[in-house]
């Protein structure tokens, strides 16, 4: 066995690198220091050949400035948590139609036509109505940074440097981060994952969990990313940045205030910042990063969001407020949210969902007439939203059901590629390229009926979706 570790100063690398070979087996456990890791298991057809293979590992990471050491020695570096600075209003109230107190602080919100998605820093993601009834939870292994949707696919962002698909039934490790990126924030896009950092770092990583490159714009803690079709938008504590999504090309670099989190629209983006005591969101021109517009709040911007084709622009600050302003910059009103500061946020349907410093998901009425009533100190008392106590808690798992005929699914296969597992169909009908699919189910020979199919937009690759089993 040879345990390694690299750790540097000011905040960067600190993880270890463990390879154990038994007979003709290679073990490699590789993580945060402090961290139980990864594990990877290699079968040789001999003795020679494993150590020679663990050999080479371990020569590219001396090579890298790992050095051998002595488990233990070295204590695990803290993650990274979210300052949480609010006050209280002085605002009139919104308008909350009703609340679900999710147990802990919460970052990640996403909204779509049947559900919102709650994600706290204990782990624990919600299904919710839009009606206000509990229908789902996951428990995640570290806490949520973020909840991001790609297509069919939802995804969320966990401090224990894995990325989590939760379109199944039960949630599948999808991209597994490099031991030292502390994430702040994730955007995916068409199977391409960005990750933001506290280092200030953005990083491009493809749908098969391979790193693309990385790109610095002179700032630190960036809590910023926004993928598309072409382009990765990152903000950190100078200003956003555009590169290209393919090759990391520096597209344009635009100064702000410092920037806390970011938004997007078809042609422009959004970043919410904080200068002192007070706060703007910025909207930036995709094209070229020019400032086209700024809406000043009141306190350091948590959160921002748009209506369709940015008509409304909505803001949460450090004193548990929430703002709406026209497209122009003026803006038309300003209330308290009553459970917290927004550190994320999303409109849907004229109704405003935020998550907030408490843990609480909210639903705020953003329509004229319930904002009009609110101004005028009217609202409706929130209904408290519940979980059940006999709602199933389920985990990630590498467990994967069996099955003996494949009906009408579709049928996958995985096979080694020298030291890479990659996934290809079997079924006929489909081109012969790789399959985007969970990395911890992964077996050699092994083959796997899935529900569907869908190529990527660009093609290249297809992405499985549903639940996933194992054929014998």
């Amino acid at each position: 066995m040879t345990y390694l570790e690299l750790s540097e100063d000011g905040g960067g690398s600190h993880k270890f690198y463990e390879v154990t070979v038994a007979d003709t087996q290679v073990t490699i456990t590789y993580g945060r220091i402090g961290e139980s890791g990864q594990t990877k298991v290699t079968s040789f057809p001999s003795t020679a050949k494993a150590q020679a293979a663990a050999a080479k590992k371990i020569a590219e990471k001396t090579r890298k400035g790992y050095a051998p050491a002595v488990r233990g020695m070295r204590l695990r570096r803290a993650v990274t948590r979210r300052a949480i600075a609010s006050t209280r209003s002085t605002a009139q109230q919104a308008p909350v139609l009703w609340r679900f107190d999710s147990g802990a602080a919460a970052f990640g919100i996403f909204v779509d036509g049947e559900r919102c998605w709650v994600g706290n820093q204990n782990g624990d993601v919600y299904t919710v109505t839009h009606s206000g009834t509990v229908t789902g939870r996951f428990r995640l292994p570290d806490g949520v940074k973020c909840i991001v949707a790609d297509d069919f696919w939802i995804y969320a962002g966990c401090d224990d440097g894995r990325v989590y698909d939760l379109s199944g039934k039960v949630p599948r490790a999808a991209y597994e981060i490099a031991a030292d990126v502390d994430i702040y924030w994730l955007d995916i896009r068409d199977g391409v994952l960005g990750v933001s950092d506290r280092a200030g770092r953005v990083t491009a990583i493809d749908y098969e969990d391979e790193f693309q490159w990385a790109r610095s714009d002179g700032g630190n803690a960036a809590w910023m990313v926004r993928c598309d079709e072409d382009a990765v938008f990152y903000g950190h504590s100078g200003g956003v940045a555009r590169y290209d999504i393919s090759d990391g090309a520096p597209v344009w670099s635009t100064r702000t205030d410092q920037v806390l989190f970011g938004w997007q629209e078809e042609h422009s983006v959004y970043a919410g910042t904080a200068r002192g005591s007070v706060g703007s969101v910025y909207r930036l021109a995709k094209g070229d990063g020019r400032v086209e517009a700024v809406y000043q709040c009141d306190g350091a911007v948590y959160s921002c969001a748009t209506s369709p084709g940015g008509r409304h622009v909505f803001a949460g600050d450090n004193h548990s407020s929430v703002y709406c302003f026209d497209a122009s910059g003026e803006r038309l009103w300003k209330l308290g949210t009553g459970f917290g500061s927004a550190f994320s946020m999303q409109y849907f349907e004229e109704r405003l969902y935020i998550v907030t410093t408490d843990g609480s998901l909210s639903c705020i009425d953003a329509g004229e007439a319930a904002i009009a009533a609110a101004r005028a100190g009217s609202v409706p008392q929130p209904l408290d939203v519940k979980a059940a106590a006999s709602l199933e808690v389920v985990e990630p798992s590498a467990v994967v059901e069996t099955v003996t005929d494949a009906g009408d699914g579709v049928v996958v296969e995985c096979v080694r590629e020298g030291e890479r597992l990659r996934v290809r169909v079997v079924s006929p009908g489909y081109e012969s390229w790789n399959v985007q699919f969970p990395k911890d189910i992964r077996e050699a020979g092994a083959r796997y009926l899935v529900e569907g199919l869908r190529s990527a937009g660009r093609g290249g690759f297809y992405r499985a979706y549903g639940d996933i089993r194992r054929l014998l």
